[in-house]
């Protein structure tokens, strides 16, 4: 270890990053230009990305609860989106497009997956965030309601679709569908 300052008592290492320096006072920081801040991903292009990117990485099981599916099946998801090998790492592409970074911990390496990065890749194989599932099951209760008639309501279903958010639509339908109601939003 070389200490950087003898009145702040900052050790570091010679080549690694300050990730975990230990400091007796916040404002030594300030007398050293050096920031407070939380330490960087590793990953060079996760690093270019972060401010796209910010902060937002989970394990495979913590992925999969915001799906609401198990770790082996988001795993199969990332697979298929060519974004994880077959021994469970992230492909090449995934690391350099910052959708994941290896974490090491002893000699276990865990990767950890970028959870506004892989949205796209997971909700286009049909994956649907929780917070989503009960949003679009109660837009389709009330519409299927409303289609079948309330006599004390005096709004229609195709008046109360016009307040769907559009991302919701596609789900809405196949829910109602899936529920076998006739009705359909259209837009």
């Amino acid at each position: 270890m070389d200490t950087l300052c003898d009145h702040c008592r900052i050790e570091w290492r010679l080549g690694e990053p300050m990730a975990n320096p230990r400091r007796t006072t916040a404002s030594s920081s300030r007398r050293h230009g050096r920031s407070t801040a939380a330490p960087r991903p590793t990953n060079r292009s996760a690093t270019r990305n972060a401010g796209a990117l910010n902060g937002d990485w989970l394990s495979l099981t913590d992925l999969g609860r915001v799906y609401g599916i198990s770790a082996i099946h988001t795993g199969k998801l990332l697979h298929s989106a060519g974004l994880r090998q077959a021994d469970g790492s992230p492909t090449p592409l995934a690391l350099r497009d910052g959708l994941a970074q290896r974490q090491h911990s002893g000699q276990h390496q865990q990767a950890l997956w970028h959870r506004g990065a892989c949205a796209p890749h997971l909700e286009g194989q049909g994956g649907v965030a929780q917070k989503h599932h009960t949003l679009i099951a109660l837009w389709a209760e009330l519409l299927a309601t409303l289609h079948e008639g309330i006599p004390s309501i005096a709004i229609s279903a195709e008046e109360m679709a016009d307040d769907i958010p559009g991302e919701l639509v596609q789900p809405v339908n196949r829910e109602l569908q899936a529920r076998g109601c006739s009705f359909q939003v259209g837009r």
